[in-house]
């Protein structure tokens, strides 16, 4: 249709012995060709952030390739704790309802109370991260007990500074006074200790 269209339009211009002639010529088979084009594809949608996401898309590595890449990872990663070359290890450790990021010799102070007496050396057990210079272990959510070691020793059990908390009611001859004294325990990180061999 579109060609068809094109073959008169060329066909009028060198029919057209004047310059008016033409431009009258060209505008309605213009306005023709616009209107076929617009009806050829009536399913097009305009490229918009709703259509098509702002971001490119990203293509997934084969499977065998991703196999191949896992296995030098792991390898790599094992002649470097073979070798002992990785550095300062760290932890990300869920104790306390709280996250902590610790290293080796590290004091955390919790707000709260440790069943353990002063002196006691405790295992921290939901380890979810452990890294250093040049890799890092992510748990999904945690790491496997036999994978990775935190220990740490309770150093001290004490109270916190006292907090207070006054409420007055002024020309009601009404005050009230509340001392808030909370139980901590402060923890020394001993070691973080990783498996010889990643499997």
């Amino acid at each position: 249709m579109a060609l068809a269209g094109f073959r008169q339009l060329v066909r009028g211009v060198l029919s057209a012995r004047c310059i008016g002639a033409a431009v009258t010529v060209l505008r309605p088979s213009h306005r023709y060709l616009c209107s076929q084009s617009s009806a050829l594809h009536p399913s097009y949608v305009p490229k918009t952030s709703i259509s098509e996401p702002p971001w490119p898309k990203i293509e997934l590595p084969d499977s065998i390739e991703e196999a191949q890449q896992h296995k030098e990872l792991v390898k790599n990663v094992n002649n470097l704790i073979a070798t002992g070359q990785f550095g300062r290890l760290f932890a990300v450790v869920h104790f306390a309802s709280k996250q902590w990021k610790v290293t080796n010799e590290d004091l955390v102070l919790i707000n709260g109370i440790v069943e353990a007496q002063c002196g006691d050396r405790i295992r921290l057990e939901k380890v979810l991260l452990v890294g250093s210079d040049n890799f890092t272990l992510v748990g999904k959510p945690l790491l496997g007990k036999d994978l990775v070691r935190v220990e740490a020793t309770v150093v001290e059990k004490t109270d916190s500074h006292p907090k207070i908390n006054m409420k007055f009611w002024r020309r009601h001859r009404h005050q009230k006074k509340k001392i808030i004294i909370t139980p901590q325990t402060i923890l020394r990180i001993n070691t973080i200790e990783i498996a010889p061999v990643l499997s």
